[in-house]
């Protein structure tokens, strides 16, 4: 059976844009995803980045929920160790209230900034860390499903609006330890590969040798895939620039929005930038729109993936919308 494929949107900051325009734009590509038929559209968490706008998914979710008509919404992911598990399940048991069936819950252990923006994210004199996930995590999946065990401290605490439905809860990881506890937990593992892509066959061997039935009955399996689609392959890898030249200042410790791909010349670079550049581009999908779409098809044959997520960025706004319907669903 072919994939579904949904987007995530990072709400990332073009060079001479600001964060609002970036937050607009997040905005009118999830109505765009809804029109297509996209499956789900998630957004981001990240903190005092220059390049990503998307600070609070939770916020931002109520909004491209109520702007959409069948879309499913959610988060690609809220960073829990920043947050009490109790806040968490609030905030999303309240999203499902107000559009029920429709509200997905994407979990990361990532800080989604540097250490910096954690410790001003921190209350109190103690700091969540990877080691406390997997405790924060029962507890959110306890207070998401009004099952926290008898001897619990706060088994008595009532995650309000309480109802019958929750939301759809996955883990979001690039590596073994976020795949076991998803599956732990029977819960859904969305496969980072547009940030590691290196790890896949081994994360999803534990998601799977770990998995028990509980929040599903059986193994369910994404792959976030970075992908550009344009009207010709020379234009695909030309705007695609954008995102390579990004990650080759990222991994230089430069924090940059990101660049227009015309406003430099590859061949001006030195020679190990360039080779850089092209392990980066190879680490992504980039083409004309079947070449693209067929080759996420045999990725998630290959993985076994029932969906793709599409992660999509360039500098130029209408591109990325173009790749976007270039890979859209038949109707």
């Amino acid at each position: 059976m072919a994939p579904v494929f949904s987007i995530l949107d990072q709400s990332p900051i073009r060079a001479g844009g600001t964060p609002a325009q970036a937050v607009a734009e997040t905005v009118e590509l999830a109505k765009l995803g809804d029109r297509l038929g996209y499956h789900r559209f998630w957004c981001a968490e990240h903190h005092a980045s220059a390049a990503f706008a998307g600070s609070a998914p939770e916020v931002l979710i109520s909004h491209l929920a109520a702007v959409t008509r069948r879309i499913r919404v959610g988060s690609g992911g809220v960073m829990l160790s920043h947050y009490a598990p109790l806040k968490v399940a609030e905030a999303f048991r309240m999203l499902e209230t107000l559009y029920p069936g429709r509200i997905d819950l994407g979990l990361g252990r990532a800080p989604g900034g540097d250490h910096v923006a954690a410790a001003a994210l921190r209350v109190g004199p103690q700091a969540y860390g990877p080691e406390v996930f997997p405790e924060l995590l029962v507890d959110l999946c306890g207070f998401l499903r009004g099952s926290l065990a008898a001897g619990h401290p706060f088994a008595r605490v009532r995650a309000q609006p309480q109802g019958q439905g929750m939301p759809d809860l996955w883990l979001l990881g690039s590596g073994g330890d976020s795949a076991a506890y998803a599956g732990a937990l029977g819960a859904g593992f969305a496969y980072a590969h547009f940030i590691n892509p290196d790890n896949l066959r081994s994360a999803l061997e534990a998601y799977r040798r770990s998995f028990r039935p509980g929040l599903n009955d059986r193994p369910r399996v994404m792959l976030a895939v970075f992908a550009l689609a344009a009207d010709s392959a020379a234009e695909a890898r030309h705007l695609a620039r954008t995102r390579d030249l990004w990650v080759l200042n990222l991994l230089a410790g430069r924090d940059i929005p990101f660049p227009d791909p015309d406003s430099f010349d590859p061949a001006a670079l030195p020679e190990e930038a360039r080779r850089r550049l092209d392990l980066m581009a190879a680490r992504g999908i980039a083409g004309p729109g079947d070449e693209v779409r067929t080759r996420l098809h045999e990725m998630a044959e290959t993985a076994g993936a029932e969906e793709v997520m599409v992660v999509t960025i360039t500098h130029d706004f209408a591109a990325r919308c173009r790749s976007y319907e270039l890979l859209a669903p038949p109707a």
